[in-house]
């Protein structure tokens, strides 16, 4: 149980150094997002298993994350549409 504990935390690290470190496209960005929604659906599936608690809020946690993905797909997709590309050089709210 602790080593999974251990495992779980330093990918949730690792996640979150991803997306805190400068990177230059967006996709990077939102895949790591969805690496760390991905580490804490494991973590909650392995605490909810432990106490034997009912699956209900990973219904929830589930459609949230969904929405979370669906609404950064259409993000990057008009970013691409208006500027080319999925730099974030490219955004320039002073032009």
């Amino acid at each position: 149980m602790m080593k999974s504990m251990i495992i779980f935390f330093l990918m949730f690290i690792v996640g979150n150094f991803i997306f805190v470190s400068k990177h230059k496209h967006l996709l990077i960005v939102l895949l790591s997002l969805e690496f760390i929604v991905l580490v804490i659906f494991f973590f909650f599936v392995f605490i909810l298993n432990f106490f034997s608690y009912n699956m209900y809020l990973l219904m929830v946690f589930l459609v949230f994350s969904v929405c979370e993905g669906a609404l950064g797909l259409s993000i990057l997709v008009s970013m691409i549409r208006t500027h080319g590309n999925d730099y974030f050089q490219s955004l320039n709210t002073l032009i």
